[in-house]
């Protein structure tokens, strides 16, 4: 038995009918209605038993319905309603010969607006010097919407915020009004307000748009653009309600078959009709607080966002390239150059270089927010993968729109700095806002920053409808778990760990298209050619590029520390020193402009370097000196090249290994230095100066034999020096080094040679009797 349940009776599309007719009009509509009333599920097309109905699986629909979302902003000028039109005529030229296909324009508050980084819409603040629509602009879209041009076409307007002005004219001519919980449509004529009365050319183009669609009653229309009517909704003796202004309103009032009354707009006071007054009027279909559900409403299984993130009009802006770490000096330095670039007003595009593996959530957080709500006369912030946009860099990637990768990069997967899910839920406003903003699923986001988070694609068994999220998302704020988990078929998890390739990235809708080349992007986004690079210090931008280069710092490393061991060959010199010095410095530069170097690696760099020095200089030998030095600058120049300090992934593991081998490699360079200053520069004539030359161990004996003092044994001198110990002592006509034996002897006294042992005379004083 089918127990249909009303909640309240409605006549002519008023709640409210008078209980003395209620048993009347649910017995014939009960007769007279074979389709589903409004309470019954969509899929309960045919009665089943109790058995059958649980066992049975619901089938996806054959035919998969898909539609179009455009934002439309609350203030709109020329440009802006040519660019509706121009995408309005474009989809419906595709949709020729084919059904027709569904369009949502959705309308925002202005912070929405903003938000809509690829509307291309979002008013650049020129329109006729004023806060809202001009009448002809917003006319000029109403008509479009209503001409045959347009027929291919289901215009679906979708009011999530108040929307007031001229904005409203284009609603009026809509098939079909959604409204949001915070949705509401007021005074029309808001920028007319201050005159005496409203032009009536106005008044008759809104009853004109609004007679096409018969969406809006003709009372509502007119208090709309005339805030001075007492809009009201009047309850009549015979069960019926309407909706009345002016003299029909006066008529009806003084024929007595007024039952009740509720005012909607009092008379002077500008009209503002909220969600619950536009659907009890069933003026709005239904109700919806977001683009999702607007879509299950209208029975779409996909609702795609036109590609207008592609600049429409000509672009203007800068090359803003993200490469190496990114680093909290690095950040602060890309924003102070960004912000500088609008200034002049003239700058509306940016276009954004991404390679990079991360390394400071925070800072990445602090940039992808900023990309994502960008700020007039900004209107895009477009981006291109050129290498990788690992860990969080993925996050600044995601926030940009449109965004596109070049063959063979990655998007996602683990970056210089690991992403706990726990600090991860702090940006979980964040990651909204960026979803919201740039039509991509939060959950989908979330999944490529974090590594243990697992994203499913579910089905709606209903439209067919793809949803990407995860088991706690798709349940939150739920009061039915069981039956939201019976509307969706849940898929296979998406790959999301090791990150995505091009291909990946675009089926996900994480992507918006493969570019070739940057300059192949750069056109795209509605440049000319390549735009030109942000103002930075050319050497500043040489250094960063040439840093990307391996081989260059690997060489760098190699050549000081060889050039440090040729210094310690021959000290004094000065010159491999001073080569060591500036190979060093220049490594540690390239390091910090690429953001994996702080005072912490120079320092340990530095005292290892001064601990090798140390054992070669001070203490030589191989000993605690020297293998400190050694592991403090091969630990430096490990942490210089990676924002982590120990590995929590395969990515950073990879990293610390390559940093160890270069580190390794570099240090080599001492004993390649000792080397080369044995075997090659002796015989280079402008260098022999450098080496010193082998030692003569003959000639050196042979001086040792000259310099024999053994003829001195036994014989006595005078002391020209006191001895303590060591001073002269004369013999004859030489005077020669000696050293007393232990005791104290004044000058002049006698002295005695007790032992020779060759150049060192040993005497003793002698006793005058």
């Amino acid at each position: 038995m089918l127990s249909l349940k009303i909640k309240r009776p409605l006549v002519l599309g008023f709640p409210y009918l008078p209980s003395g007719g209620l048993a009347l009009a649910l017995a014939t509509l009960v007769v007279i209605c074979p389709w589903p009333l409004t309470d019954i599920p969509a899929n309960a097309k045919t009665l089943q038993s109790e058995s059958n109905t649980e066992d049975a699986p619901a089938e996806l629909p054959k035919e998969v319905r898909k539609g179009f979302v455009i934002d439309v902003p609350q203030r709109m000028d020329s440009g802006t309603v040519q660019d509706l039109i121009r995408e309005l005529e474009n989809l419906a030229e595709s949709a020729r010969g084919t059904d027709r296909i569904t369009v949502v324009l959705r309308y925002a508050s202005e912070a929405n607006a903003r938000n809509t980084v690829n509307s291309g819409t979002v008013n650049n603040g020129t329109s006729n010097g004023s806060n809202n629509t001009a009448f002809e602009d917003a006319l000029k879209l109403a008509r479009s919407i209503t001409s045959t041009r347009l027929q291919s076409l289901r215009i679906v307007s979708f009011v999530q915020d108040a929307v007031e002005g001229h904005t409203v004219l284009p609603i009026l001519a809509s098939e079909n009004l959604i409204i949001g919980n915070n949705g509401a449509i007021g005074n029309a004529v808001v920028a007319e307000t201050s005159s005496a009365t409203i032009d009536p050319t106005i008044q008759l183009a809104y009853q004109s748009i609004a007679k096409q669609r018969g969406l809006f009653p003709a009372a509502v229309v007119s208090a709309l653009v005339d805030p001075a009517l007492e809009l009201v909704l009047v309850s009549k003796v015979n069960g019926e309600q309407i909706l009345a202004v002016g003299e029909e309103l006066q008529t009806l009032r003084q024929s007595g078959q007024v039952l009740g009354e509720e005012v909607w707009g009092a008379a002077g006071t500008p009209l503002r009709l909220n969600a619950r007054q536009l659907r009890s009027a069933q003026i709005a279909s239904n109700v919806a607080d977001s683009i999702e559900q607007a879509a299950e409403r209208l029975d779409l299984a996909e609702i795609t966002p036109v590609a207008r993130g592609l600049a429409s009009g000509q672009a203007n802006g800068v090359l803003l390239e993200i490469t190496g770490s990114i680093s909290p000096n690095r950040a602060r330095r890309w924003q102070s150059n960004l912000s500088s670039t609008l200034s002049s007003n003239e700058v509306n595009t940016w276009l954004v270089s991404i390679d990079s593996n991360g390394g400071s959530l925070n800072d990445s957080a602090s940039l992808a927010g900023w990309f994502a709500t960008p700020e007039p006369p900004l209107r895009t912030v477009a981006g291109l993968i050129r290498g990788e946009a690992r860990g969080d860099a993925a996050l600044i990637a995601l926030a940009c729109k449109p965004l596109m990768m070049l063959p063979n990069t990655t998007l996602g997967g683990p970056g210089g700095q690991t992403i706990s899910p726990e600090r991860l839920a702090r940006y979980d406003e964040l990651i909204e806002q960026i979803a919201t903003s740039t039509r991509r699923p939060a959950a989908l986001i979330r999944g490529l920053l974090d590594p243990s988070a697992v994203v499913y694609r579910y089905t709606n068994r209903n439209t067919g409808r793809i949803r990407y999220a995860t088991e706690s998302d798709l349940l939150r704020g739920v009061e039915d778990a069981a039956a939201e988990k019976e509307k969706w078929e849940r898929g296979e998890a998406v790959p999301l760990r090791d990150g995505l390739s091009v291909p990946q990235a675009i089926a996900l809708g994480l992507v918006d298209g493969e570019a070739s080349t940057l300059d192949d992007f750069s056109r795209r986004v509605g440049f000319e050619g390549t735009p030109r690079q942000i103002s930075d210090r050319g050497i500043v931008r040489f250094v960063e590029q040439i840093g990307r280069s391996g081989t260059l710092a690997f060489f760098l490393l190699f050549v000081g520390f060889a050039a440090l061991s040729a210094e310690a060959s021959t000290p004094g010199i000065g010159v491999p020193g001073f080569v060591a010095l500036l190979c060093f410095a220049l490594y540690f530069w390239m390091k910090f402009l690429a953001g994996t170097a702080e005072w912490l690696e120079l320092v340990a760099f530095t005292l290892g370097i001064a601990c090798i020095a140390i054992e070669i200089f001070v203490l030589p030998g191989f000993g605690v000196f020297g293998i400190g030095g050694m592991a403090l600058t091969v630990l430096g120049i490990v942490l210089m090249s990676q924002t982590f300090v120990l590995p929590r992934n395969a990515y950073q593991t990879e990293i610390l290994a390559r940093g160890v081998w270069v580190a390794l490699g570099g240090a080599a360079g001492l004993i390649g230095g000792m080397i080369a200053m044995r075997m090659m520069l002796p015989h280079v004539p402008m260098l022999r100066g450098l080496v010193m030359e082998p030692i003569d161990q003959a000639t050196i004996d042979e001086a040792e034999k000259l310099a024999d003092y053994g003829y001195l044994f036994g014989q006595t001198g005078t002391a020209t020096t006191p001895l303590l110990p060591s001073g002269k002592a004369r013999f004859g006509d030489d005077v020669i080094q000696v050293v007393s034996d232990g005791t104290a002897i004044a000058a002049g006294d006698q002295v005695r040679v007790r032992e020779v042992h060759a150049t060192k005379v040993v005497v003793e004083a002698v006793e005058v009797g």
